[in-house]
């Protein structure tokens, strides 16, 4: 008699946790992802800034799971779910899977969301996945180099203008990464530009940074910002994102125009579109964000054997952080082998807050535990290193990456500068060939398409 099959659907902390539960259960597991790596979404910012390689925060999942012998991973982006059939369909590079499950625990994630602009995408990159991190790279190094280049002033002032649209943990520590790299890291590496002359925007439709973190923290992180030379402007709606700039909105009702080539748009998520999905086939509504309403034990309503976690769940007004999908894949696991060994599982799903950190410069961070315990300043720094390396997956990555923040955060130095034009312009290279674009692992269906005489 075949073991019962549990299909995962996602490698990120949802899924992979969930897996890694699972490991001494009498299942077979397949854990179906688009991606072949388990990514470290916190630390992606530094990917973009080259402080970090993208393999020290997004390990190969085939490797994590690789001695665990009732685990198997394939890659393939899910865009069907038949829950009467209990089958699983996806697709990669014009190849098709299906899959039967006995249980499904449904943790794919989220992407950005432009709040219904998502033309805004066009010239503001997401900063959700490696390759949203590896073209901010190359537009950050690029704009730099066209500068070098140009004879022209204006030109100038605005390809080494810096925005960043989101005041939430990822915007904050992306605009202080900028700021360190132009302010130090690069100063000596131009010869006809003064990168300390480089101007970088975090803009917010809200009144405050980090506002989660509470008045105190806030105040705190706004003003070490605006220390290092970030330049903070809140109350700003954005109206328009195009090729040379955007346009911001006051809640006073004035506008002003920013000149900036480079853009990059950390305010907002969408939970993948299967949530969607599944909440037409079973009956229910997903809310703004794309999130499925999930029974308190992250089940789909009336679909037991189906579990949802991670950024794709709405349950209690839960954060999309790291630690409710990890704590959300443990519990779905516990409650499937539960089941299977007689022993049910009956408490609901209970979230336990470890805190949030957010790291602002070099040596400077905010932590809250709780309302009573938290800090900032160095110590803060400090703690948000050791947590973020005790995530940090492997052994060799967790050194590589002590390493790196060795160099970067001691001296100025920056390995991880390289950039290429394909990471420059794919995306968009992409989006304009279409959905008749449809590559394989041997060059696309279609050759003919393909203009040699110009590559």
């Amino acid at each position: 008699m075949p073991r019962p099959h549990v299909v995962i659907i996602g490698s990120g902390f949802g899924g992979l946790f969930s897996a890694q539960a699972l490991a001494k259960a009498d299942v077979d597991i397949t854990l179906i992802s688009k991606t072949t790596a388990h990514l470290f979404q916190p630390l992606l910012y530094q990917v973009a800034t080259g402080i970090l390689s993208s393999g020290e925060i997004a390990p190969a999942t085939r490797d994590i799971l690789r001695k665990q012998k009732n685990a198997r991973v394939l890659l393939g982006e899910v865009n069907k779910i038949n829950l009467d059939s209990r089958i699983v369909i996806g697709e990669k590079l014009s190849k098709q899977i299906i899959l039967r499950y006995d249980y499904l625990i449904v943790a794919a994630g989220a992407g950005q969301s432009y709040f219904g602009n998502d033309h805004f995408a066009t010239f503001a990159p997401g900063m959700k996945t490696i390759d949203d991190a590896l073209e901010l790279r190359a537009r950050i190094f690029g704009a730099l180099e066209m500068a070098e280049l140009s004879q022209d002033a204006a030109e100038r002032r605005s390809l080494m203008t810096f925005v960043v649209v989101g005041a939430g943990p990822t915007g904050v520590e992306l605009a202080g990464q900028i700021v360190e790299l132009c302010h130090k890291t690069l100063v000596e590496s131009f010869r006809n530009i003064d990168t300390r002359q480089c101007r970088v925007l975090l803009l917010d439709a809200a009144p405050v940074v980090l506002p989660p973190f509470g008045e105190k923290l806030s105040a705190a992180a706004k003003k070490e910002l605006e220390r290092i030379g970030v330049e903070i402007k809140l109350g700003g709606m954005v109206t328009n994102v195009d090729a040379t700039g955007l346009d911001v909105k006051y809640q006073d009702g004035t506008t002003e125009r920013v000149d900036a080539i480079c853009k990059v748009w950390a305010a907002g998520v969408q939970a993948s579109p299967l949530g969607k999905t599944l909440a037409e086939q079973s009956g229910i509504e997903v809310d703004r964000a794309g999130r499925v309403p999930v029974e308190p034990d992250l089940t789909l309503p009336g679909h037991p054997e189906v579990f949802v976690v991670g950024d794709m769940m709405s349950l209690d007004r839960l954060p999309g952080v790291a630690q409710v999908a990890i704590q959300g894949g443990r519990y779905a696991a516990k409650k499937i082998i539960g089941e299977l060994t007689g022993a049910p599982v009956t408490e609901r799903f209970s979230y336990f807050d470890k805190g949030s950190m957010a790291v602002i410069s070099r040596f400077g961070a905010v932590a809250k535990i709780n309302d009573k315990v938290q800090w900032s300043g160095f110590m803060a720094w400090l703690a948000w290193l050791g947590l973020h390396l005790i995530y940090v997956v492997g052994f060799k990555n967790r050194i590589t990456t002590l390493l790196h923040w060795t160099i970067t955060f001691l001296g100025s130095g920056r390995s991880e500068r390289v950039t290429t034009e394909q990471q420059l312009v794919g995306r968009l290279a992409v989006k304009q060939l279409g959905p008749a674009f449809e590559p394989t692992i041997s060059g696309i269906l279609d050759p003919k398409k393909i203009d040699h005489k110009k590559s």
